[in-house]
């Protein structure tokens, strides 16, 4: 498409208020159930602490149940004993999101009734707005209900689908409504406050008035913060749930910024209209992978004048470092990988294709896809990753299973489970013991942390569901060819690492060079060992990229690279991450590791960004080395920090802390989250699923 085909480009202030809606769409999409759940657990730590003080003061409440006649025939102590209960369980209900509608209506009781109680004061008004907002629009996504919901909707209960469209139904009426009462009700709040008077009225409003809304909650939110560190100067913690709340859902229907983006609908569509058609002109970045670079370049490429097409042949993004949990039961594959689609849903130049690519045509400058089709390209980033490496014993894959992707996950899960299964059924004691004999092969992080998953595992997660054998009995070995575990870290977390591993009693052999590995076990060099169980994490190979280019690769088959991730002699294609052999300005290579692949995929984006817009490219890459961290059990692990360098508990709740915050998506964070603190407290691994067809079976 030519530039003269493209209508009429929108003025700057359609641009920018286009862009203050696509923002605001973006925080109600993600802030809005953020701020649902941290207001239900403000508001029930606000409501608990009036019930624990009732309890620590309880002639006063028993004192002020006596007198009231409602009760009936109970004793004041019953009714005492009844309402605290209720006093603790509403707290409860609003923590966990279940039964929210109810709940709502009895915050907004107890807030008409202290009213009543007391004429003169607004305290009640805040309980009567965040009730009413829960009545009418019930929790969010994150919250038991609508757990619930889902499976309620096309159930065969009865009424219980037609009780859930008439919520619906209720909720597109009354949540508007609801948004309006609590817009006025805070700029009520906001006009009796002691905010200076020029911020009360022109605050209070735009409130009122539902124009600007976001901005004036936010900016309310920030004076308030300032405002509270002055004794007895700062609204309550009440008033800033209002004004979260209207942060992050906006000012509903009923407002003036509603008819503002009534009036923009047709100048909006044209802008979007303008902004599809311009994208078609503009310069076509592909990246090749789905990984930490990858997405990395495509959002480095957020704001560059540049459309983007990312090609994978799996629809996810998969958080490798925590593979080793889905091979041992820890977790489900849905924790640890997102949809690439998901992630970049927002992110209007980039487009995603599920492909596999097969080869680069450079001369041409299009990149070859399976199934017959190409990709025409101006820049190219290959971040394909790595796979297996055997070193030249390809036939022992069969036997001894890596771990790079989901499928070698549950294939490693299924192998382990089905061990324990044959062994029970197993009555040779040879055999037997063979069944129960794992050995990983392998001493970088990936060993370490499946070893000690392995044996934890066995002695505490598969406790008492055996009669013939006692999963504790279990044998797990840890061989490492070289002369340590762990050799990216300092040797003292290396002697700490191995001491702990053998504390959860896994067998570690130095030294220990695996000659041959076959169905019946492995040979070292100096012995034979009988297992069931192989599994290998001794070393990675690149893709394919380097033969579909046909360039220069280093041993392991990764593409030898300048300073700039650029490959020589092949004008504008990139390559990071496990695919790219870079040499940092002192000399060292650039590590295989996810921080390194995120830090590189950023440069390239703005290599590429630079050259797009003509402004001076950077200088060469220099990696920062942000720490190694690795975990060996439930309270081991180790961390290096370079200067920093501790193992323990505390190391283990960093590392734990780190791998959470490094997830993608909130859903997949909040999930591993509290699947690891169950499992902390009750050893359980609930993932313990057989799937596929392991070798030996039918």
């Amino acid at each position: 498409m030519s530039g003269a085909s493209l209508p009429d480009p929108p003025g700057p202030g359609l641009r920018t208020l286009a862009s203050l809606l696509d923002a605001a769409e973006r925080a109600e999409r993600f802030a809005a159930p953020a701020a649902d759940l941290l207001i239900r657990i403000f508001l029930a730590q606000l409501l608990s602490r009036d019930a624990i003080a009732a309890l620590l003061d309880w002639p006063a409440r028993l004192a002020a149940i006596a007198p009231v006649a409602h009760w009936g025939a109970m004793s004041p102590e019953h009714a005492a004993v009844v309402q605290n209960a209720s006093e603790f369980l509403l707290p409860l209900l609003l923590l966990l999101g279940l039964f929210t509608r109810p709940a709502g209506a009895a915050v907004l009781l107890g807030g008409l009734a202290a009213l009543r109680m007391h004429p003169g004061q607004d305290s009640g008004l805040i309980p009567i707005g965040l009730g009413a907002w829960f009545i009418a629009a019930g929790a969010g996504p994150l919250s038991l209900d609508a757990r619930i919901a889902r499976g309620l909707a096309t159930s065969a209960l009865p009424l219980a689908p037609a009780a859930l469209r008439a919520l619906q139904r209720f909720t597109a009426f009354a949540q508007p409504v609801a948004l309006l009462a609590i817009r006025l009700g805070a700029a009520w709040l906001l006009v009796q406050g002691r905010l200076p008077e020029p911020a009360r009225m022109a605050g209070a409003a735009l409130l009122a008035l539902g124009s600007a809304t976001r901005p004036t909650a936010l900016a309310l939110l920030a004076v308030s913060a300032g405002a509270a560190m002055m004794a007895g100067a700062g609204p309550t913690s009440g008033w800033a749930l209002l004004l979260c709340l209207l942060a992050a859902f906006g000012p509903g229907p009923l407002s003036a910024d509603a008819l503002a983006g009534l009036a923009l609908r047709a100048p909006r569509r044209r802008f979007e209209a303008w902004r599809r058609a311009r994208l078609a002109t503009l310069p076509h970045v592909v990246i090749v992978g789905g990984g930490f670079g990858g997405l990395a370049v495509a959002r480095g490429l957020r704001a560059a004048p540049c459309r983007i097409t990312l090609v994978d042949q799996r629809n996810y993004h998969l958080f490798q470092p925590l593979l080793y949990q889905v091979a041992t039961a820890g977790l489900s594959p849905a924790d640890i990988a997102t949809p690439i689609r998901n992630l970049l849903r927002d992110q209007f130049n980039v487009t995603v294709r599920l492909a596999r690519v097969v080869g680069v045509d450079t001369a041409a400058r299009r990149v070859q896809l399976e199934d017959g089709g190409s990709l025409a390209y101006d820049r190219l980033v290959l971040a394909t990753g790595a796979r297996h490496a055997y070193f030249g014993h390809d036939a022992w894959a069969p036997f001894a299973p890596g771990l790079k992707t989901i499928e070698d996950a549950t294939d490693i899960r299924s192998r382990l489970l089905l061990a324990f299964e044959r062994a029970e059924a197993e009555t040779d004691p040879e055999k037997q013991r063979a069944q129960l004999t794992f050995a990983v092969v392998g001493g970088g992080p990936t060993g370490v942390e499946l070893a000690g998953a392995i044996a934890e595992l066995a002695r505490h997660g598969l406790a008492g569901e055996f009669r013939a054998i006692d999963p504790a009995s279990a044998r797990v070995l840890l061989l490492q060819a070289g002369e340590r575990l762990l050799p990216a870290f300092a040797p003292v977390l290396s002697q700490r690492a191995a001491d702990a591993l053998r504390g959860l009693g896994v067998e570690v052999r130095l030294e220990a060079r695996v000659m041959s590995v076959s169905a019946a076990g492995l040979a070292l060099a100096d012995e034979t060992i009988a297992c069931g169980t192989v599994f290998w994490a001794a070393g990675v190979a690149a893709s394919a990229a380097g033969a579909w280019l046909g360039a220069a690769c280093d041993r392991a088959g990764r593409l030898q690279v300048d300073a700039r991730f650029a490959v020589p002699g092949m004008a504008d294609v990139f390559a990071i991450g496990d695919t790219a052999a870079c040499a940092s300005p002192d000399g060292t290579l650039v590590p295989g590791l996810a921080p390194a692949a995120k830090q590189g995929g950023a440069y390239v984006a703005r290599r590429i960004a630079a050259g797009l817009t003509g402004r001076p490219e950077p200088g060469p890459f220099q990696y920062r080395h942000e720490g190694d961290l690795a975990t060996i059990g439930r309270r081991a692990a180790v961390v290096d920090f370079g200067r920093l360098r501790f193992t323990g508990a505390a190391a283990w709740w960093v590392w734990g802390l780190a791998h959470v915050l490094f997830l993608a998506g909130v859903r997949n964070r909040s999930a591993v989250a509290v699947q690891w603190f169950w499992a902390y407290l009750t050893y359980g691994r609930g993932i313990r699923l057989i799937t596929g067809t392991a070798p030996g079976r039918g």
